[in-house]
């Protein structure tokens, strides 16, 4: 008698999406077996098995769902992290130090942009929320309380998602601090050693707490040397809003060798274009210096003096501080950082 033979196992057609029970039946395991060899886990997964798992997931091209996932686990494998403008290379930085944590993790990041709308990073939270990722970052300086954004936080929370903030705390979230007091006041300390005495500055809506510290502490270390910066000129964080208040300020008068300090590099560097759109000099003339030394700061002309933040490290902390279970943040290094633009 010729032996009856099992009919190879069906495939996927063209078109079709592969699913988990595909994957299993292509490795020859059981479907346990290839949902915890996908799902990263170590138990009862032999490394032969995992290999053969991840081979026929390659081949058949599946790729876990991972609001399925997050549905089994009760969080996904995704961290989200939420900046203010992605345009800005402030939250560029961060964001890089945050996806080199997550591909040491083998996680995803997902970036969302408030544009410094608290009621659109409501609405984001709130649908991340939806999504259950593992962990939340919340980068773009705040200020004032919000009893809806922390009871989100909150809710986030019991669902078994960590959060993390930058500064102020909403709820019970982790918080990575960046010493902006102290970094400011070196830069203060460090302008008055220079010789300068007048300085005006340009900062962001008061309230914010990322521009409150760097006005107190800038203006604590300046003064402290011997200076005056009691003019302040209020707009926001983006390059446009430094170049409308360095007009409004050359508008009111501005004396050769007056100090201008853009509460961060790219508000600077916005300063940068209005004074030259009036005819000014930058240096000897008008000198000016920012704070976080972004990289473009050493591109522009001249190169701006600032003040060091290890910003991939702030991103990379914050990661930490989302899988972490016993996380401490780290002290990181601030530094003044004197150019060509302060003579």
């Amino acid at each position: 008698m010729t032996p009856v033979q099992e009919p190879p196992a069906a495939r996927p057609g063209r078109g079709a999406t592969p699913t988990l029970h595909d994957v299993a039946r292509e490795a020859g395991v059981s479907l346990a077996t290839a949902s915890r060899a996908l799902n990263g886990s170590v138990r009862n997964v032999k490394d032969e098995n995992r290999e053969r798992v991840r081979q026929a997931a390659e081949k058949l091209g599946y790729t876990t769902n991972i609001l399925a996932q997050a549905t089994v686990r009760g969080t996904s494998s995704v961290i989200a992290l939420l900046v203010a403008d992605i345009a800005d290379p402030y939250f560029g930085l961060i964001a890089s130090g945050v996806a080199r944590g997550a591909d040491e993790q083998g996680l995803i990041v997902t970036i969302a942009v408030t544009e410094r709308d608290a009621e659109r990073e409501l609405r984001l939270v709130r649908a991340l929320r939806g999504q259950r990722p593992q962990g939340l970052i919340l980068a773009a300086s705040r200020g004032g309380e919000d009893t809806a954004m922390r009871d989100e936080v909150e809710a986030f929370s019991r669902l078994g998602g960590r959060v993390v903030s930058f500064g102020g705390s909403i709820a019970d979230e982790r918080i990575v601090e960046i010493d902006n007091v102290a970094g400011a006041r070196m830069l203060g300390e460090a302008m008055a050693a220079r010789g300068y005495r007048n300085a005006v500055v340009l900062a962001a809506a008061e309230g914010i707490r990322t521009s409150d510290d760097r006005i107190a502490g800038f203006h604590a270390g300046f003064t402290a040397g011997g200076g005056m910066a009691d003019r302040v000129y209020r707009a926001g964080f983006a390059r446009e809003s430094g170049a409308t208040a360095m007009a409004a300020a050359l508008a009111d008068g501005i004396e050769p060798g007056t100090l201008v300090f853009g509460m961060s590099d790219v508000v600077a560097i916005g300063a940068m274009s209005a004074i030259r759109d009036a005819g000014r000099d930058i240096g000897a003339d008008i000198a000016i210096c920012g704070f976080d030394d972004v990289p473009v700061s050493l591109d522009v002309t001249p190169p701006l003096t600032t003040v060091r933040v290890p910003l991939t490290e702030v991103g990379y902390q914050a990661f930490r501080a989302t899988v972490d279970e016993d996380w401490t943040q780290t002290p990181l290094e601030l530094e003044v950082v004197v150019r060509e633009s302060t003579p």
